[in-house]
C-alpha cells in the first residue's frame, strides 16, 4: 500500500518537460521535485536494490549504501563495449534486469533512446546541467568529465620541469620512463594519440618510440604502475585524472590539444526497480556527490579550474 501511495505521488509531483520532438512515441519526460530523502523512502518501500553498470566508479557502492542504510547496489564495473552488447541482449530478450547504465561509448545513449528503450527521467538538479550535458528531454545526461591528463610521479621525479605541452614528453629525463596505455586498447587514447600527430606529426610519434616506454594494457594501469615504489616507470598522457594528488603532479596542455568527455547515465524504460534508479540517479547529480569526483562536475555553479 505505501509504494502505490508513495509511487502515485510521485508521479504528481513530476511535469511535462520541454516538448517532444518525436510527436508523442517516446513520451515526455518527467521532472522529479520531490526531496532526496523522500525519493530513499519510495527506494525502500520498493526493495532497496538498485542495480547499475559502470565503466569507472568503485567508490560509488560505498557512497551510496552509506548515505542511504538499508539501501544495496549491484554494481558491474567492466568497458563500455561490453556493458552496451549486455542491454542489448537483455532487450531483445524482453528481460532488462539493470536499472541504470552509465558508462562512456556515448553514441549508445542516442541509438537506444531511438529504441525506445530509455526512461524520459530529470533528475533535481537536471536544470542545473550545462545544455551541451543533457538530453533536451532527459533521456540521458552527463553525471562527471572525464579526461586524459599527462601524470608523473613527484617521489621518482622530484624537482622535474612540468611537462605540459605534447613535445614536453620527449625530454631526455623522461626516457625509460613513460608507461602508456596501447593506442589499439582504448579508442579515447587512440585519438589522443591522433589528435596529437595531427598538430606534431607522425615524427612526434616516432620520437616518443625513442623513449623507450613501456606499453601495457587498460588505462588504469600507468597509474598501479607508477604508484609501485619498485618500479622505475614514473609518468603517463594516458591515464584519467584532472587534479593532482600528494605524490602525482598533473597538467593539461596549453597549446595542444586534449581528450575530455562526458560519463552518461540513463535509466531503462523496463528498469525493474524505477524508484531506486531515480535516488540514484538524483544522488548522483547532487552538489554533494558532484563536488567530490576529482573531475570537473557537470553541474553549474560547482566548476573547478586547472
Amino acid at each position: 500500500m505505501l509504494r502505490s501511495l508513495l509511487t502515485a505521488s510521485s508521479l504528481l509531483a513530476c511535469q511535462a518537460l520541454a516538448y517532444d520532438q518525436t510527436l508523442g512515441f517516446n513520451g515526455p519526460a518527467l521532472v522529479d521535485t520531490w526531496p532526496l530523502d523522500e525519493i530513499y523512502q519510495m527506494a525502500l518501500a520498493e526493495g532497496c536494490v538498485v542495480t547499475i553498470e559502470d565503466t569507472d566508479e568503485d567508490a560509488l557502492k560505498k557512497e551510496f549504501e552509506g548515505r542511504f542504510p538499508g539501501m544495496n547496489l549491484n554494481l558491474t564495473t567492466d568497458l563500455s563495449n561490453f556493458h552496451s552488447v549486455r542491454l542489448d541482449e537483455q532487450l531483445a530478450a524482453g528481460h532488462v534486469h539493470v536499472d541504470s547504465i552509465a558508462f562512456q561509448t556515448v553514441h549508445d545513449f542516442p541509438r537506444l533512446d531511438a529504441k525506445g528503450a530509455l526512461f524520459h527521467y530529470a533528475p533535481v538538479g537536471f536544470d542545473q546541467l550545462y545544455p551541451s550535458m543533457r538530453d533536451v528531454r532527459a533521456a540521458f545526461y552527463g553525471i562527471l568529465t572525464v579526461g586524459w591528463a599527462g601524470k608523473w610521479n613527484t617521489d621518482k621525479l622530484p624537482g622535474i620541469e612540468p611537462p605540459v605541452e605534447w613535445e614536453d614528453w620527449l625530454r631526455p629525463e623522461l626516457k625509460d620512463k613513460l608507461v602508456l596505455t596501447y593506442p589499439n586498447d582504448d579508442d579515447a587514447v587512440l585519438y589522443a594519440f591522433d589528435l596529437i600527430m595531427q598538430q606534431y606529426g607522425k615524427s612526434w610519434f616516432d620520437r616518443l618510440l625513442a623513449q623507450n616506454p613501456r606499453w601495457v594494457r587498460g588505462t588504469r594501469s600507468p597509474d598501479t604502475i607508477m604508484a609501485d615504489a619498485n618500479s622505475t616507470w614514473a609518468a603517463s598522457l594516458t591515464s584519467d585524472g584532472l587534479f593532482p594528488t600528494s605524490n602525482v603532479n598533473v597538467s593539461h596542455p596549453v597549446q595542444g590539444s586534449f581528450v575530455t568527455w562526458l560519463q552518461l547515465a540513463a535509466i531503462p524504460k523496463d528498469a525493474p526497480h524505477p524508484e531506486a534508479a531515480k535516488l540514484l540517479h538524483n544522488y548522483m547529480l547532487t552538489p554533494e556527490w558532484q563536488s567530490t569526483r576529482g573531475s570537473w562536475p557537470v553541474r553549474r555553479r560547482l566548476s573547478r579550474h586547472l
